[in-house]
């Protein structure tokens, strides 16, 4: 339908124009067949997920099937979610009458109050109005989430002004038939009451309403989609087994399976600006390091995996590397800004509470000694990466014994620069950065070296108000 000026706006004229019904999900249904047919991007922004997770959605669509998005926290469920308002039309006609309790079909009405203004109104004297695939979602957080706030109650002033409770003009809708002929999608699902989940069974199923008892037909037509943690939804009594019986199909997420996509999705999700008075230039190696991170804690005793370790995790301290690099670049007078080892001293800040410990586990170590170890982790793993295809002797040829060399966030390039006179051509080959040439990189790589050394047991490494002394025995 064309959303121009002259689309139809009275009833007489849309069905001239020839519009037709359909049920929401039918039309979710054609829609997704004529973009994949014409090879159209179905899920935009959406990394990781081409061979596990997008199949299973497109057969669901394809199914008709309410959906749950089952994952743990920061796996782009309410994303994949709100994605799929793209494959709703541009916008649907509605019976545009102030007295209407939701945005009725004017050719296939399911309010009592549209139904008698149709059979009392002449076809051009009723006014459509268009409702935009924006709109045609809503979304709602489970906890406190009330019977009468998803799917009504009875109005008490509405009785009081002579209306027959058992009537449908008795009833304030909730969210779900207001959003009739839309989507409706429901997160943290196990935390929804119990009362509210039996409400549900009906709309699942047989898609009426049914408030307070009274036999009131009112068939909504609606996609819902709910989203949960597997910890809580396979916990016993959290979800009733009649509602998880109800739901048409069930989709896993997971986190990035390869560091690579992990860090495509750090940067398209973090939108830092790098460029500006102080650009800022991160080195490959760092962004590694910053997703191993969140990838070593994935996998540490210490953590508890249930919860799980979001991707909000690595944007956040994605961000707050940059911005270490930043700040000391405009102190310092540098230009570009770049990313050190010694700037993973302030993740403490974007990391803690992200992570919730293993009280087995953990052994009494606080959050910060976890994130400790878990940084000093990631950043042997990384470094070894670089050894195995560069070598040891070329990547660290540089040192010589019994010397020290003391870094930190707010130490002038210059200063490594003057360390560092001569840069193994390995350095510029290696971690693909121009280390040789400019001091900033430089500074990022002799710290990364010597982080990555002091991992592998070859220096001692001490570290006193904010600074790093490395020790060559």
């Amino acid at each position: 339908m064309s959303t121009s000026g002259n689309r139809p706006t009275n009833l007489r004229e849309l069905r001239d124009h020839g519009w037709q019904s359909k049920s929401v999900k039918r039309e979710i249904h054609d829609n997704f067949l004529r973009m994949l047919a014409h090879d159209e991007e179905l899920f935009p922004g959406i990394v990781g997920y081409e061979d596990t997770v997008i199949p299973e959605i497109n057969l669901a669509l394809l199914a008709g099937h309410d959906m749950l998005i089952l994952g743990e926290k920061g796996q782009a469920k309410s994303r994949l979610m709100r994605n799929l308002v793209r494959f709703l039309d541009p916008e649907i006609p509605y019976v545009d009458i102030p007295e209407a309790p939701v945005h009725d079909d004017p050719l296939r009405p399911i309010s009592e109050t549209c139904r008698r203004f149709l059979q009392s109104t002449p076809a051009e004297q009723v006014p459509i109005a268009w409702w935009s695939r924006e709109e045609r979602y809503a979304e709602r957080l489970a906890p406190g989430t009330k019977f009468a706030d998803i799917i009504g109650e009875i109005d008490p002033a509405k009785l009081a002004g002579g209306v027959s409770m058992s009537t449908e003009e008795a009833l304030h809708f909730g969210l779900i038939p207001r959003m009739h002929r839309g989507i409706f999608a429901m997160n943290e699902l196990p935390e929804l009451d119990e009362l509210v989940q039996v409400g549900l069974f009906n709309i699942l199923e047989e898609r009426d309403v049914q408030i307070r008892g009274y036999p009131i037909r009112f068939d909504v037509d609606v996609l819902i989609l709910f989203s949960a943690n597997p910890s809580t939804y396979n916990r016993s009594g959290k979800v009733i087994p009649q509602l998880k019986d109800r739901i048409g199909s069930t989709i896993h997420t997971h986190y990035p399976r390869a560091r690579d996509l992990g860090i495509q999705i750090m940067e398209q999700e973090a939108d830092v600006d790098l460029d500006g008075d102080y650009p800022v230039t991160v080195p490959y190696f760092m962004r590694e390091i910053i997703e191993q991170i969140a990838i070593c804690a994935r996998k540490s005793k210490y953590v508890d995996q249930q919860s799980g370790v979001s991707t909000r995790f690595s944007l956040a301290n994605y961000r707050t590397l940059i911005a270490s690099a930043r700040q000391r670049a405009v102190l310092l007078g540098e230009k570009p800004a770049v990313p050190r080892i010694s700037d993973l001293g302030h993740l403490y800040s974007s990391s803690l509470g992200k992570l919730e410990l293993d009280l087995m586990g953990s052994h009494q170590m606080s959050e910060r000694q976890v994130l400790e170890s878990v940084i000093a982790e990631a950043t042997r793993i990384v470094f070894e990466e670089y050894v195995e295809r560069h070598g040891l002797e070329e990547i660290a040829q540089i040192f010589g014994q019994g010397i020290k060399i003391e870094v930190g966030d707010m130490l002038p390039s210059s200063a490594y620069a003057e360390l560092l006179k001569r840069v193994p051509p390995v350095w510029d080959k290696a971690f693909e950065v121009n280390a040789s040439q400019v001091p900033a990189v430089r500074a990022s790589c002799v710290e990364f070296v010597l982080a990555g050394l002091y991992a592998m047991d070859h220096i001692s490494r001490f570290q006193q108000h904010g600074k790093v002394t490395y020790e060559f025995e």
